[in-house]
This record gives C-alpha cells, sequence and structure tokens, in this order.
C-alpha cells in the first residue's frame, strides 16, 4: 500500500485487497498545498532585542540601575521618583487607556544582574482592578538559562504576579508603543521581594509592548466558583497592598473583590458555596474598615463594620473595631454593649479586656476631674482566636 505523500498532503489509498475505493476508483489524486510563511518573532529573538536594549542603557553595570535612576531621558510618573518611564518605539496615535478599559500587553522585565524575571508574551487586565483576566498558556516558566541570554544572565524561575509598575504605567502609554518601565522596590515586589526568583527591596526594569486596547467587559454571569475564586484573587491582591502600606490601593481591591462575590450569578450556590461566599464577604468588609481608618475615615470605617455585622451578626474581629469606633464618637453606652458582646464570644482576648476597661475608667472619672479621652489604637492586633492577617493592622 502506497505511504503518505512526502509534502504530507492526503492521496487516496486503495484498501486491503487491492480494491479501489473512491469516486476515482484506480486513479490516485494528490493534492499539495503551496507553503506559506508568517513571520513571527522567536522568543530568542525578543530576548536577544531586549538584551541589546538593556545593554545600550549600560545594565548590567556596576552601579546596577542607581545611575538610571538620575539619568536623562527617562519621565518620572510618580512624585517619588521611584517608577520612571522611557519610550523605546512611539504607539502608533491612538488615545490611551481609558479607567475601566481591558488592555492586553507583552511584557519582558529583568533584575539589575540581567536576570529574566517577567515574560509574558500577552497578558490581559484592566488597569486598577488587581487581577489578570487571561494569562497566555505560553507564559515563560524558566527553568534554566535561555539560549539567547548573555552569559552574566543567572536562571531565574517567575512567577505569575503583576507589580504596581504596570498598573501605574500602562494608562500612560498608545496602542503599539514600547516602552521601558524603571520601578523601585515599592513599585515592583516590595521589600520582601517575590520568592524565589526576585530578592526582597529589587528593583525591576521592564520593557512593555501595549498591544490592545479595547472597552472592558460587561459584568457577565459567573458560577459560583468562578466568583469565589476571582473575589479570593482580588483580597489577596489588597492585602499585597495594604501591607506595602498603599491603602488606597487596597480599598479599591477589596471593594473589587466585593463586587465580584456580588455579582450576577450563572447559577444559585451550593449550601458550602453560600457558606464561603458570605465569609468572604466579611473578610472584604472587615478590610475594607481596616483600609478607611489608615486613610483617616473613620465613618467608612464604622459603616464597613457594620456591614460585616449585619452579615454575621457574631464576628468577632467587626464587634472589636465598631466597639473602638463607637468609644472614639463618645457613644459609651453603644461601644460597651458591643465590646460586652465580643468579649462573650472570645473571653480570653487581652485587647477586649483592656478596651472595656478604659471604657469603664472613662464613664467613671475621679471626682473634681472630666472625662478623659484615652488614646489607642483603632485597630487592635488580632486575638489569639481570630485568623493570623498577613500584616498587624488587621487585613486578612
Amino acid at each position: 500500500m502506497p505511504g503518505p505523500s512526502p509534502g504530507g498532503s492526503p492521496e487516496r489509498e486503495a484498501e486491503a485487497g487491492g480494491r479501489p475505493r473512491g469516486p476515482g476508483r484506480d486513479r490516485r489524486v494528490r493534492f499539495r498545498l503551496p507553503h506559506t510563511a508568517i513571520a513571527v518573532p522567536s522568543v530568542r529573538e525578543e530576548e536577544q532585542l531586549f538584551y541589546r536594549r538593556l545593554e545600550a542603557l549600560a545594565v548590567p553595570g556596576p552601579g546596577g540601575f542607581g545611575p538610571l535612576f538620575a539619568s536623562d531621558g527617562w519621565s518620572d510618573l510618580t512624585e517619588d521618583r521611584l517608577l520612571r518611564k522611557r519610550v523605546v518605539r512611539a504607539g502608533l496615535g491612538g488615545p490611551r487607556p481609558l479607567p475601566g478599559q481591558e488592555v492586553s500587553v507583552k511584557v519582558l522585565g529583568a533584575l539589575e544582574d540581567g536576570g529574566l524575571v517577567e515574560r509574558d508574551p500577552r497578558l490581559i487586565f484592566v488597569p486598577g482592578h488587581g487581577d489578570v483576566v487571561q494569562v497566555s498558556p505560553n507564559r515563560c516558566a524558566v527553568q534554566c538559562r535561555a539560549s539567547s541570554a548573555p552569559p552574566w544572565a543567572p536562571t531565574r524561575q517567575p512567577r505569575r504576579a503583576r507589580p504596581q509598575a504596570l498598573e501605574l504605567g500602562v494608562p500612560t502609554m498608545q496602542p503599539g508603543e514600547v516602552s521601558f518601565f524603571l520601578a523601585a522596590f515599592p513599585y515592583a515586589y516590595g521589600r520582601p521581594g517575590r520568592e524565589p526568583d526576585v530578592p526582597p527591596e529589587a528593583p525591576l526594569l521592564f520593557e512593555v509592548t501595549l498591544l490592545e486596547v479595547r472597552d472592558g467587559p460587561d459584568p457577565q454571569p459567573l458560577p459560583p466558583a468562578v466568583r469565589l475564586r476571582l473575589g479570593s484573587q482580588r483580597r489577596e491582591r489588597g492585602n499585597f497592598h495594604f501591607a506595602r502600606g498603599d491603602f488606597a490601593a487596597a480599598l479599591r481591591s477589596y471593594r473589587l473583590s466585593l463586587r465580584a462575590l456580588d455579582g450576577p450569578a450563572a447559577a444559585p450556590p451550593g449550601p458550602e458555596e453560600e457558606e464561603e461566599l458570605r465569609e468572604q464577604r466579611v473578610k472584604c468588609l472587615n478590610n475594607c474598615a481596616a483600609a478607611e481608618l489608615k486613610l483617616g475615615r473613620a465613618e467608612e470605617a464604622l459603616a464597613a463594620c457594620e456591614a460585616a455585622l449585619r452579615i454575621s451578626p457574631d464576628n468577632g474581629r467587626a464587634l472589636l473595631r465598631r466597639g473602638q469606633l463607637l468609644a472614639e464618637q463618645g457613644r459609651d453606652a453603644e461601644a460597651a454593649l458591643v465590646l460586652r458582646r465580643a468579649l462573650e464570644l472570645d473571653p480570653a482576648s487581652k485587647v477586649i479586656h483592656t478596651e472595656l476597661s478604659r471604657l469603664t475608667k472613662r464613664q467613671s472619672p475621679p471626682s473634681g476631674t472630666g472625662p478623659q479621652n484615652p488614646c489607642h489604637d483603632p485597630i487592635p492586633p488580632p486575638s489569639p482566636a481570630s485568623p493570623a492577617p498577613p500584616s498587624e493592622e488587621g487585613a486578612i
């Protein structure tokens, strides 16, 4: 029986026994298609170009990225001059991304020693939302030295994340633009870095290409499992901002988490999913209260606590914080009731005992003295029975 054609084209063959098949009977028909070449830059070519551009900036050098933070040819995107931009190739003249629009970008990122820690051919997200809508399945996971990397580039293994440099930098770009973003550690992966590939307090240099800008997707009905996953992802992103001291960004992420949890449902949740949705809402509202307090907005923090208690009336964290806020407003009788309820739920809490003791002393001042206004931290450390937060301020 004849084998397949050399070019891989299909051909009609005789069945077993020599009986021809098909309308042509003993005729053999061979189809050949012309070869089509599509020019697509390989990963190696892209990395080689990226490293040539780094070398043109004298990176790596004895001073690392330090000289670039003071050099000309860069524009400062933040007042602290810790996030800088340099246009490599101008865009096509289209509009820059607007709030709520979805962007597609190609990202490469390196450390001061030239180690490649970010490579994503198509990252899709909505700036400010703090979550990745889609990551290309071909996203790099460098497990050995790339063949295109120069000898001084060490092996790195990136992990999925998006630093603040992209959140702030991409909205300044036009479609088709290629730019460098030089990010000190507050706009990269923060003081702790990102294990195992980004050391603590490491600055990064990103090369970003803005591929596409389009209107953000309308909220779609989502299955409960997707709502839970998206809500958790956005809350964790808020915790990341909270730990870095960016409380406004943390609050935005917590609100986006609530929007995902409360969004339209494609199907009614089961009993376990309903309980988990309720728990995540309470966590987000407690975290909103913590962020509002850090921003000096006590009334908004109190409203977030009360919203959490409407969902879970016996939530200890919300009760404690609400009692403290009521006491600060001089609503001592209400504060005492709330704190006593919190103590019933957590009798071993030293924080609640301390708050009640202060409140009692203020309600019964020594004779001849007026009421005292005690100074105390509005956000206590967690009680031994409460979940361990990622920071002392109470985000969970």
